[in-house]
Protein backbone atom coordinates (compact mmCIF):
# COMPACT_ATOMS: atom_id res chain seq x y z
CA UNK A 1 0.00 0.00 0.00
CA UNK A 2 1.30 3.45 -0.96
CA UNK A 3 -0.06 6.65 0.60
CA UNK A 4 0.68 9.99 -1.07
CA UNK A 5 0.21 13.03 1.18
CA UNK A 6 1.69 16.50 1.44
CA UNK A 7 0.73 16.48 5.16
CA UNK A 8 -0.83 19.94 4.89
CA UNK A 9 -3.77 18.81 7.02
CA UNK A 10 -2.59 15.39 8.19
CA UNK A 11 0.29 14.13 10.30
CA UNK A 12 2.65 11.19 10.29
CA UNK A 13 1.46 10.10 13.72
CA UNK A 14 -1.82 8.97 12.17
CA UNK A 15 -0.02 6.29 10.14
CA UNK A 16 2.96 5.63 12.42
CA UNK A 17 1.58 2.21 13.33
CA UNK A 18 1.56 1.28 9.63
CA UNK A 19 5.06 2.50 8.77
CA UNK A 20 6.60 -0.26 10.87
CA UNK A 21 5.34 -2.83 8.37
CA UNK A 22 6.80 -3.61 4.95
CA UNK A 23 3.33 -3.43 3.39
CA UNK A 24 2.95 0.36 3.71
CA UNK A 25 4.86 3.31 2.27
CA UNK A 26 4.16 6.99 2.89
CA UNK A 27 5.33 9.31 0.11
CA UNK A 28 5.35 13.03 0.95
CA UNK A 29 4.20 14.66 -2.27
CA UNK A 30 1.69 17.22 -3.47
CA UNK A 31 -0.53 15.70 -6.16
CA UNK A 32 -0.89 18.97 -8.04
CA UNK A 33 2.48 17.86 -9.41
CA UNK A 34 2.76 14.66 -11.51
CA UNK A 35 4.24 11.62 -9.79
CA UNK A 36 5.83 8.41 -11.03
CA UNK A 37 5.06 5.16 -9.28
CA UNK A 38 7.14 2.19 -10.39
CA UNK A 39 5.13 -0.43 -8.52
CA UNK A 40 2.03 -2.08 -9.97
CA UNK A 41 -1.14 -0.34 -8.84
CA UNK A 42 -4.57 -1.96 -8.89
CA UNK A 43 -6.70 0.67 -7.15
CA UNK A 44 -6.37 4.38 -6.36
CA UNK A 45 -8.43 6.24 -3.77
CA UNK A 46 -8.18 9.97 -4.52
CA UNK A 47 -9.00 11.45 -1.11
CA UNK A 48 -6.82 14.55 -1.49
CA UNK A 49 -8.04 18.08 -0.66
CA UNK A 50 -8.75 19.86 2.63
CA UNK A 51 -12.45 19.53 3.44
CA UNK A 52 -12.69 22.07 6.26
CA UNK A 53 -13.59 25.64 5.20
CA UNK A 54 -10.97 27.26 7.48
CA UNK A 55 -8.33 24.93 6.01
CA UNK A 56 -9.23 25.14 2.33
CA UNK A 57 -9.71 28.91 2.49
CA UNK A 58 -6.08 29.41 3.60
CA UNK A 59 -4.95 28.95 -0.01
CA UNK A 60 -8.05 28.75 -2.22
CA UNK A 61 -6.08 28.55 -5.46
CA UNK A 62 -4.12 25.56 -4.18
CA UNK A 63 -7.40 24.00 -3.03
CA UNK A 64 -8.83 24.39 -6.52
CA UNK A 65 -5.68 22.99 -8.12
CA UNK A 66 -5.73 19.99 -5.77
CA UNK A 67 -9.17 19.04 -7.06
CA UNK A 68 -8.45 19.75 -10.72
CA UNK A 69 -4.72 19.28 -11.40
CA UNK A 70 -4.44 16.66 -8.68
CA UNK A 71 -7.37 14.66 -10.00
CA UNK A 72 -5.99 14.73 -13.52
CA UNK A 73 -2.59 13.53 -12.30
CA UNK A 74 -4.22 10.64 -10.43
CA UNK A 75 -6.41 9.80 -13.43
CA UNK A 76 -3.31 9.73 -15.65
CA UNK A 77 -1.66 7.40 -13.14
CA UNK A 78 -4.73 5.15 -13.21
CA UNK A 79 -4.65 5.22 -17.01
CA UNK A 80 -0.97 4.25 -17.13
CA UNK A 81 -1.41 1.46 -14.59
CA UNK A 82 -4.82 0.23 -15.85
CA UNK A 83 -5.98 0.77 -12.28
CA UNK A 84 -9.43 1.36 -10.90
CA UNK A 85 -9.77 4.84 -9.33
CA UNK A 86 -12.27 6.35 -6.90
CA UNK A 87 -12.84 10.08 -6.42
CA UNK A 88 -13.80 11.36 -2.97
CA UNK A 89 -16.28 14.02 -4.02
CA UNK A 90 -18.54 15.82 -1.60
CA UNK A 91 -22.08 16.80 -0.72
CA UNK A 92 -20.87 20.38 -1.24
CA UNK A 93 -21.45 19.88 -4.98
CA UNK A 94 -25.14 20.38 -4.11
CA UNK A 95 -24.42 23.84 -2.68
CA UNK A 96 -27.24 25.32 -0.60
CA UNK A 97 -29.87 22.82 -1.74
CA UNK A 98 -33.41 23.66 -2.71
CA UNK A 99 -34.57 20.07 -2.15
CA UNK A 100 -34.14 17.57 0.64
CA UNK A 101 -32.98 14.87 0.89
CA UNK A 102 -30.44 15.36 -1.88
CA UNK A 103 -30.41 12.59 -4.52
CA UNK A 104 -27.54 12.14 -6.97
CA UNK A 105 -29.77 13.51 -9.74
CA UNK A 106 -30.02 16.92 -8.05
CA UNK A 107 -27.90 19.43 -10.00
CA UNK A 108 -27.20 21.73 -7.05
CA UNK A 109 -27.23 25.45 -6.29
CA UNK A 110 -23.58 26.50 -5.95
CA UNK A 111 -22.11 29.99 -5.85
CA UNK A 112 -19.15 30.04 -8.24
CA UNK A 113 -17.70 33.26 -6.79
CA UNK A 114 -17.89 32.87 -3.03
CA UNK A 115 -15.59 31.85 -0.16
CA UNK A 116 -16.54 28.17 -0.52
CA UNK A 117 -16.31 28.07 -4.32
CA UNK A 118 -12.67 26.94 -4.43
CA UNK A 119 -13.72 23.68 -2.77
CA UNK A 120 -17.25 23.27 -4.13
CA UNK A 121 -16.42 24.07 -7.74
CA UNK A 122 -13.12 22.21 -7.58
CA UNK A 123 -14.95 19.04 -6.60
CA UNK A 124 -17.56 19.57 -9.29
CA UNK A 125 -14.82 19.99 -11.90
CA UNK A 126 -13.09 16.85 -10.61
CA UNK A 127 -16.30 14.87 -11.14
CA UNK A 128 -16.33 16.09 -14.76
CA UNK A 129 -12.73 14.95 -15.22
CA UNK A 130 -13.60 11.51 -13.88
CA UNK A 131 -16.62 11.33 -16.18
CA UNK A 132 -14.55 12.30 -19.23
CA UNK A 133 -11.67 9.93 -18.46
CA UNK A 134 -14.18 7.11 -18.09
CA UNK A 135 -15.89 8.06 -21.35
CA UNK A 136 -12.87 9.01 -23.48
CA UNK A 137 -10.09 6.86 -22.07
CA UNK A 138 -12.11 3.96 -20.61
CA UNK A 139 -10.60 4.45 -17.15
CA UNK A 140 -12.55 2.52 -14.51
CA UNK A 141 -13.40 5.68 -12.54
CA UNK A 142 -15.89 5.85 -9.68
CA UNK A 143 -17.28 8.84 -7.75
CA UNK A 144 -18.47 8.94 -4.14
CA UNK A 145 -20.23 12.03 -2.80
CA UNK A 146 -19.31 12.16 0.87
CA UNK A 147 -21.53 13.87 3.44
CA UNK A 148 -20.27 15.17 6.82
CA UNK A 149 -17.92 12.59 8.31
CA UNK A 150 -16.44 12.58 11.81
CA UNK A 151 -14.46 10.34 14.12
CA UNK A 152 -11.22 9.79 16.04
CA UNK A 153 -7.95 11.12 14.59
CA UNK A 154 -9.58 14.22 13.17
CA UNK A 155 -7.43 17.28 13.71
CA UNK A 156 -8.70 19.04 16.87
CA UNK A 157 -8.17 22.30 14.96
CA UNK A 158 -10.00 21.01 11.88
CA UNK A 159 -12.61 23.75 12.04
CA UNK A 160 -15.70 21.71 11.22
CA UNK A 161 -18.68 21.65 13.53
CA UNK A 162 -18.23 18.29 15.30
CA UNK A 163 -14.55 18.76 16.13
CA UNK A 164 -15.16 22.41 17.06
CA UNK A 165 -17.92 21.54 19.52
CA UNK A 166 -16.02 18.64 21.12
CA UNK A 167 -12.83 20.66 21.63
CA UNK A 168 -14.69 23.71 22.93
CA UNK A 169 -16.73 21.59 25.34
CA UNK A 170 -13.66 19.76 26.66
CA UNK A 171 -11.91 23.09 27.29
CA UNK A 172 -15.02 24.60 28.86
CA UNK A 173 -15.27 27.51 26.41
CA UNK A 174 -18.39 28.67 24.61
CA UNK A 175 -19.60 26.58 21.69
CA UNK A 176 -19.69 28.84 18.64
CA UNK A 177 -22.79 28.58 16.47
CA UNK A 178 -22.97 30.45 13.18
CA UNK A 179 -26.48 31.70 12.49
CA UNK A 180 -29.44 30.49 14.53
CA UNK A 181 -28.34 26.85 14.75
CA UNK A 182 -31.36 25.55 12.87
CA UNK A 183 -29.29 24.56 9.84
CA UNK A 184 -29.13 20.78 9.56
CA UNK A 185 -26.38 18.28 8.92
CA UNK A 186 -26.10 14.49 8.63
CA UNK A 187 -23.14 12.97 10.46
CA UNK A 188 -21.54 9.74 9.22
CA UNK A 189 -19.03 7.91 11.40
CA UNK A 190 -15.69 7.34 9.69
CA UNK A 191 -15.81 3.52 9.87
CA UNK A 192 -19.15 3.49 8.05
CA UNK A 193 -17.82 5.81 5.37
CA UNK A 194 -14.72 3.67 4.78
CA UNK A 195 -16.95 0.62 4.39
CA UNK A 196 -18.99 2.49 1.76
CA UNK A 197 -15.89 3.62 -0.14
CA UNK A 198 -14.48 0.10 -0.21
CA UNK A 199 -17.79 -1.35 -1.40
CA UNK A 200 -17.97 1.19 -4.21
CA UNK A 201 -14.38 0.45 -5.23
CA UNK A 202 -14.97 -3.31 -5.16
CA UNK A 203 -18.30 -3.26 -6.99
CA UNK A 204 -18.39 -5.33 -10.18
CA UNK A 205 -21.90 -4.29 -11.23
CA UNK A 206 -20.77 -1.52 -13.55
CA UNK A 207 -21.31 1.11 -10.87
CA UNK A 208 -19.45 4.35 -11.50
CA UNK A 209 -21.46 6.90 -9.57
CA UNK A 210 -21.81 9.49 -8.34
CA UNK A 211 -23.06 7.65 -5.26
CA UNK A 212 -24.07 9.45 -2.07
CA UNK A 213 -22.36 8.13 1.08
CA UNK A 214 -23.61 9.60 4.33
CA UNK A 215 -26.00 9.14 7.22
CA UNK A 216 -29.60 9.98 6.23
CA UNK A 217 -30.48 10.99 9.80
CA UNK A 218 -30.73 14.77 10.01
CA UNK A 219 -29.73 16.86 13.04
CA UNK A 220 -29.77 20.58 13.59
CA UNK A 221 -26.56 22.21 14.76
CA UNK A 222 -28.32 23.06 18.03
CA UNK A 223 -29.20 19.39 18.57
CA UNK A 224 -25.56 18.45 18.02
CA UNK A 225 -24.42 21.11 20.50
CA UNK A 226 -26.81 19.78 23.16
CA UNK A 227 -25.56 16.21 22.64
CA UNK A 228 -21.90 17.23 22.95
CA UNK A 229 -22.56 19.27 26.10
CA UNK A 230 -24.43 16.38 27.69
CA UNK A 231 -21.80 13.79 26.83
CA UNK A 232 -18.84 15.91 27.96
CA UNK A 233 -20.70 17.19 31.04
CA UNK A 234 -19.36 20.57 30.06
CA UNK A 235 -20.41 23.88 31.58
CA UNK A 236 -19.83 25.63 28.26
CA UNK A 237 -22.50 28.01 26.99
CA UNK A 238 -23.63 28.68 23.43
CA UNK A 239 -22.33 31.73 21.57
CA UNK A 240 -24.17 32.76 18.44
CA UNK A 241 -22.26 34.48 15.65
CA UNK A 242 -23.27 35.82 12.25
CA UNK A 243 -24.17 33.18 9.70
CA UNK A 244 -21.40 32.25 7.28
CA UNK A 245 -21.74 33.14 3.60
CA UNK A 246 -23.07 30.28 1.47
CA UNK A 247 -23.36 27.98 4.50
CA UNK A 248 -25.91 25.31 3.47
CA UNK A 249 -29.21 25.37 5.35
CA UNK A 250 -29.79 21.63 4.90
CA UNK A 251 -27.72 18.52 4.43
CA UNK A 252 -29.34 15.11 4.16
CA UNK A 253 -28.34 12.42 1.68
CA UNK A 254 -30.71 10.23 -0.23
CA UNK A 255 -28.79 6.92 -0.01
CA UNK A 256 -31.27 4.79 -1.96
CA UNK A 257 -28.64 4.16 -4.63
CA UNK A 258 -25.98 3.06 -2.12
CA UNK A 259 -28.47 0.76 -0.39
CA UNK A 260 -29.61 -0.76 -3.67
CA UNK A 261 -26.35 -1.26 -5.56
CA UNK A 262 -23.83 -1.57 -2.73
CA UNK A 263 -25.96 -3.03 0.05
CA UNK A 264 -24.60 -0.21 2.20
CA UNK A 265 -26.01 1.96 4.91
CA UNK A 266 -24.38 3.44 8.02
CA UNK A 267 -24.72 1.45 11.23
CA UNK A 268 -23.14 3.75 13.83
CA UNK A 269 -25.52 6.03 15.70
CA UNK A 270 -24.36 9.59 16.30
CA UNK A 271 -24.51 9.09 20.05
CA UNK A 272 -22.10 6.12 19.84
CA UNK A 273 -19.74 7.79 17.39
CA UNK A 274 -19.55 10.90 19.56
CA UNK A 275 -18.59 8.78 22.57
CA UNK A 276 -15.61 7.37 20.66
CA UNK A 277 -14.57 10.72 19.26
CA UNK A 278 -14.83 12.51 22.61
CA UNK A 279 -12.74 9.81 24.31
CA UNK A 280 -10.05 10.10 21.63
CA UNK A 281 -9.98 13.90 21.71
CA UNK A 282 -9.88 13.97 25.51
CA UNK A 283 -6.82 11.70 25.49
CA UNK A 284 -5.08 13.58 22.67
CA UNK A 285 -5.68 17.01 24.18
CA UNK A 286 -4.51 15.76 27.57
CA UNK A 287 -1.27 14.48 26.01
CA UNK A 288 -0.75 17.76 24.18
CA UNK A 289 -1.25 19.69 27.42
CA UNK A 290 1.35 17.54 29.20
CA UNK A 291 3.85 18.13 26.41
CA UNK A 292 3.20 21.87 26.49
CA UNK A 293 3.66 22.00 30.28
CA UNK A 294 6.86 19.92 30.23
Amino acid sequence: MIAIDNLSTGKRANVAHLEDTNRFTLVEHDIIMPIKIVEDVAAIYNLACPASPPKYQIDPIHTLRTSIDGSQNMLELARQKSARILQASTSEVYGDPETTPQPESYKGAVNTCGPRACYDEGKRAAETLFYEYRKRHHVDARIARIFNTYGPRMDPQDGRVVSNFVVQALFGVDLTIYGNGQQTRSFCYVDDLIDGLMRLMASTDGVSGPVNLGNPREFSVLMLADMVLEKTRSSSKLRFLDALQDDPRQRRPDITLARTILGWQPSTALTDGLDRMIAHFAQELCCQSKVAVS
